[in-house]
């Protein structure tokens, strides 16, 4: 895994150059999008949603489930975003998404998925395959901001932001990795709580993730300042088991600081200690991807700190293997 989040830099230049040679037809009267996936495949669509949400003209939803919400129709453009191709709940949604004559756009490495999008004549763009899903994000979230350009939904720029954030993340290897070690240490027979200040909630969930998945933990995310009128009343008892993680930007709104520099003396109060994370970088892209590649550092040492293998998902293959017998 280590050597797939060291990688990370030549996979998005790889998904740029895929992304570049896609053919994407620009797609009519659309009123609405939803991006369909889930875990590794379907988080950069969260991520994306929120890279484009003050400049997209058209509302994102984003689906994790079996079903399409009611609005889908024809003047729907549904990315489905499935790596292996064959993950049963994106599946379901394509079928369905496909009876309500939405305009469909795939990405994928192969299977049903693809299989479905030669069958319908639908646009699609192939990935590479044969790794863990959510080491393939950068394949998969690159490919999601071509089709958003190629309907005019996104702005071209952000290809050229993306050039800057492989030149960033070249440049701040080490200090990432570094970093990245630093807190490991911290985290080990801890329960982290995560948050993000409104702006990178999608970083967040890509966060606790990769803790659940290499680094075998349970955690929790939530963000300001939504938690401040709920979560926040549950800071009322020392507890030395759990630490604080907040993912920063420079895009974050003023008064969501105002009511982190409120909170942080709570947080420190009744938990082991509170983690700033902050991106660098000067495009939301920029910092995104910076906050994602440090997080997934953070996960493999906390993996290696333990002793365990961040690769294997037994029990998610034991999962499958029960549903296989329905």
């Amino acid at each position: 895994m280590k050597d797939l989040v060291q990688n990370f830099m030549n996979q998005l230049r790889d998904a740029k150059s895929i992304a570049e040679k896609a053919i994407i037809s620009p797609g009519k009267n659309i009123h609405n999008i939803l991006i369909t996936g889930m875990g590794g495949s379907g988080i950069g669509g969260t991520i994306i949603s929120e890279l484009v949400a003050d400049s997209c003209s058209v509302p994102i939803t984003i689906n994790k489930d079996y079903f399409v919400p009611g609005f889908v129709n024809e003047n729907t453009l549904v990315i489905v975003s499935s790596y292996s191709g064959n993950t049963e709940e994106t599946l379901s949604t394509m079928e369905k998404a496909i009876a309500k004559k939405a305009q469909i756009t795939c990405i994928t490495s192969g299977g049903k998925v693809m299989e479905l999008a030669k069958q319908h004549q639908f646009d699609f763009i192939e990935i590479p395959g044969g790794n863990p899903p959510r080491s393939s994000i950068g394949y998969c979230l690159v490919q999601i901001i071509k089709i958003l350009v190629a309907k005019g939904f996104a702005d071209q720029k952000l290809f050229i932001d993306l050039e800057k954030t492989i030149a960033l993340l070249e440049k701040e290897n080490s200090n990432i990795k570094s970093e990245g070690k630093t807190i490991a240490s911290k985290l080990v027979n801890k329960f982290p709580i995560i948050y993000s200040l409104g702006t990178c909630e999608g970083t967040v969930v890509r966060f606790r993730q990769q803790i659940n998945e290499n680094s075998k933990m349970l955690c929790s995310h939530h963000t300001l300042p939504e938690m401040n009128h709920n979560e926040l009343v549950g800071w009322t008892v020392k507890n030395d088991a759990m630490v604080v993680i907040t993912f920063h930007t420079s895009f974050d709104y003023a008064r969501t600081k105002k009511r982190y520099e409120v909170c942080r003396p709570i947080f420190e109060k009744y938990s082991s200690g509170v983690i700033d994370i902050t991106a660098k970088g000067e495009s939301k892209l920029e910092q995104f991807f910076y906050l994602i590649n440090i997080g997934d550092w953070i996960s493999c040492y906390v993996a290696d700190i333990r002793r365990i293998d961040p690769v294997e998902v037994n029990v998610i293959n034991l999962l499958k293997n029960e549903l296989a017998k329905f």
